[in-house]
């Protein structure tokens, strides 16, 4: 990584990687294991199963804690993001369509969670990305079929909570049903949340959570969205035939498997934000944290944070407007886009450049949209770094931001302009971070 901006762009930038750096799986991991009340030895066997963007680092951490008391495992985590262990077996998947590496490596999953015994523990290690990475569909249906469903609900501007329900209802793992595999064995998740809320039901769509959504609910999803006519049919008769009670529904909060079952929270936006809120008290800057759950669709998010700064009390934080020192506001949450064109980007890259179109002109403010992940959509940006000058900037140099906005071009604009954010793979995943400086 090797980024050059101007001074508050670069400040901006350094309170982002502070909050990154709060949330590094392998700090987290060995903090839950650090703990005098988590204790493993009451098992007789110890299985490890790790998911998601942040599966390598949480593994490796668990790997290098417990050692030759790991059994047999598996880590599935993304592509570049992988890595050789000595106990666990490393599978590379798509990300965020699914492939064929992923549905073998959910076999290897469930063949390991079968294994285990009613005095074994199953570890699992789940993180933000999982549910695309843990690839499984019905028995008539394809590959393709899987990507196509994917491509269209990721494009569609529902919410993680709506993807994630229709999701939980074409697999057999998703919605708690992993956990009913390793049943009567224990399972103890240590999970880094990328969900606003940090919902567990939602967050890796509920792998060993209970889950109280419906296939009538993701029937609803589809038609909220108008998908029934375009998603494969072999997935809505699937859904029809649950509806129906043919098929057997997700795992509910009532079954008995949960009574084996413990989820711990170990990382989260927030955690993220207070990371990136201690460096910016240390850069010298008067720190509001305003939120960590932002979510909704691009344009009323930065409403809101347009709003909030140019407001004296953001979200009844009163601000010492008798302070002569900068500020820095921080943002937390998730974004949608429903997108349109034919152009490249991800949901921050497009939040940053509508922003950008707003703020024109503002000669004190920097904003920062980026994702803790390090990577923004189907790009290698983890997102866009803009000031009041970036649209003047943009205009020189024969970039209309508006055309770009339209085309959901946004990675090519700022890659043109020299205003992404590359930070490569972070090895962690707990949503996005805006990031606004304000100079006085």
């Amino acid at each position: 990584m090797n980024l050059i901006f101007s001074d508050m762009k670069q400040k901006a930038l350094q309170i982002f990687l502070a909050g990154v750096d709060n949330v590094l799986p392998n700090k987290l991991v060995n903090k839950v294991f650090s703990r005098k009340d988590f204790q493993l030895d009451k098992f007789n066997n110890i299985y490890l199963l790790a998911f998601g963007k942040a599966s390598f680092l949480m593994a490796k951490e668990a790997e290098n804690i417990l050692g030759e008391r790991i059994v047999e495992g598996v880590v599935i985590t993304t592509y570049g993001n992988g890595g050789k262990l000595d106990k666990l077996k490393v599978i590379e998947a798509g990300h965020p369509i699914p492939d064929n590496n992923g549905l073998k490596a959910t076999k290897l999953v469930l063949n390991i969670a079968d294994k285990a015994q009613e005095n074994d523990l199953v570890l699992c290690l789940i993180s933000g990305g999982s549910s695309a990475l843990l690839a499984d569909y019905p028995t008539d249906a394809t590959i393709n079929d899987l990507k196509k469903a994917s491509e269209l609900l990721i494009n569609s501007g529902a919410s993680i909570s709506e993807i994630n329900c229709v999701r939980k209802h074409l697999s057999s793992v998703k919605g708690g049903q992993l956990a009913k595999v390793i049943y009567p064995a224990s399972t103890i998740s240590l999970i880094l949340s990328d969900v606003v809320g940090d919902k567990l039901d939602v967050i890796a769509s509920g792998i060993t959570a209970p889950d109280c959504t419906t296939f009538s609910d993701a029937i609803q999803v589809l038609k909220k969205y108008n998908l029934i006519e375009t998603f494969p049919s072999v997935f809505i008769n699937h859904l029809r035939k649950g509806m129906a009670g043919i098929i057997d529904e997700t795992a509910k909060p009532d079954d008995i498997v949960f009574n084996k079952v413990e989820n711990l929270i170990i990382g989260s936006n927030k955690i993220a934000l207070d990371g990136a809120a201690e460096k910016a008290k240390e850069l010298g800057f008067e720190t509001y944290l305003i939120t960590d759950r932002l979510e909704g669709d691009y344009k009323y998010v930065a409403d809101f944070i347009f709003k909030t700064i140019n407001s004296k009390k953001p979200k009844d934080i009163v601000i010492k407007s008798d302070n002569k020192k900068p500020r820095c506001l921080l943002f937390g949450g998730e974004s949608t886009v429903y997108v349109s064109g034919n152009g490249r980007g991800g949901r921050n890259q497009h939040l940053a450049l509508y922003l950008a179109i707003k703020i024109n002109g503002a000669e004190n403010v920097t904003i920062l949209c980026a994702g803790t992940d390090g990577l923004d959509g189907q790009t290698d940006a983890a997102g866009a770094v803009i000031d009041g000058f970036t649209v003047s900037h943009s205009i020189k140099n024969n970039l209309q931001p508006d055309d770009y906005l339209l085309n959901f071009d946004s990675y090519n604009f700022f890659d043109k302009l020299g205003d992404s954010v590359k930070i490569g793979n972070s090895g962690t995943n707990v949503m996005d971070l805006t990031v606004v400086l304000i100079n006085e």
